[in-house]
């Protein structure tokens, strides 16, 4: 089990981690050893509040079975790949995992209703002064 916050925690199962072939940095190793970490997550595991966050904030990762798909190529080797690929995934559900601030209703300021006005009326004058003028005979 993986600790994400004090009541949230993911079981390794849900999670696979396969090595393939980089692009990245590694010189002529990069044409022998597969480093980069693709990281698999099933997001079904997770309470249904933390999952439509998530798929909020990974919308592009996710795919159509609810599996986060998450890929590291930064490093060299397969196992700092590895844990650079946990740590993006920790780090994505810990801020799934915080509930959303609610919104305070605030009113406009007297200040900002009277410049709105103003630039309202001032938008009117120059529409009209675009009119066609009519020549009086």
């Amino acid at each position: 089990m993986f600790p994400i916050t004090p009541t949230l925690s993911i079981s390794e199962a849900d999670i696979t981690i396969d090595f393939v072939a980089s692009s990245g940095p590694g010189g002529q190793n990069v044409n022998k050893v597969a480093t980069q970490a693709q990281l698999r997550f099933n997001t079904a595991a997770l309470p249904e509040d933390v999952r439509l966050r998530l798929a909020k904030l990974a919308a592009g990762r996710l795919t159509n079975d609810g599996i986060l798909l998450i890929q590291a190529r930064r490093y060299r080797t397969q196992e700092q790949n590895r844990q650079d690929a946990l740590a993006r995934l920790f780090a994505l559900l810990r801020k799934a995992a915080e509930p959303p601030v609610p919104r305070k209703r605030t009113r406009p300021t007297f200040v900002s209703r009277e410049e709105r006005i103003k630039r309202k009326r001032r938008v009117g004058e120059v529409k009209r002064l675009r009119r066609r003028v009519e020549e009086d005979e």
